[in-house]
């Protein structure tokens, strides 16, 4: 019986060590690709920018929880930024140069991107929802998943804000 009870309760466990993936909610490769796209909106220069701040794994831990909704826009969205690229330069779009990148963005903002995946997704649509979402992950609080080391703030020279109900002494 205690066999059976441990068994069933570290089942969960191994099914998540089993995936071979950091990612809960997107594939190796919409990680790749969304991780691209983050840092062509907050490259890095004498900062941190997006990738190294954790923005993708921010948006991805917030597709099992708050934006569970836009999973489907998020599976869509990845594969038609891909599907673009490919129609395009002949790559997926994590393999392109940041200014075929750029290139490819620039289609998708201005609504005129081409490619099959778009018929079911807007891709200004799904462009303004990446940038959203890229910043809320680089200038939110780092408890939810973005924001690695407080980089964002540290670059605006923000103090971290204190946990309300401490009491802080000093003396």
């Amino acid at each position: 019986m205690q066999i059976t009870a441990a068994a069933t309760a570290a089942a969960p466990i191994v099914s998540c060590i089993g995936t071979g993936t950091p990612w809960r909610s997107l594939s190796v490769e919409e990680a790749r690709t969304l991780e691209a796209m983050c840092d062509l909106i907050i490259p890095a220069d004498q900062d941190p920018g997006a990738a190294w701040a954790g923005v993708v794994a921010f948006i991805d831990r917030q597709l099992v929880g708050p934006y569970r909704r836009f999973r489907k826009t998020y599976k869509l969205g990845l594969a038609g930024t891909d599907g673009t690229s490919l129609a395009m330069f002949a790559k997926p779009f994590a393999g392109l140069t940041p200014q075929q990148q750029d290139t490819v963005l620039q289609s998708m903002d201005k609504g005129q991107a081409r490619g099959e995946g778009w018929k079911q997704a807007s891709a200004k649509s799904f462009f303004d929802l990446v940038v959203t979402h890229t910043m809320q992950g680089f200038y939110g609080d780092p408890r939810h998943g973005g924001n690695r080391d407080r980089a964002s703030w540290k670059m605006l020279r923000l103090p971290y804000p204190p946990v309300r109900g401490r009491i802080v002494v000093s003396g």
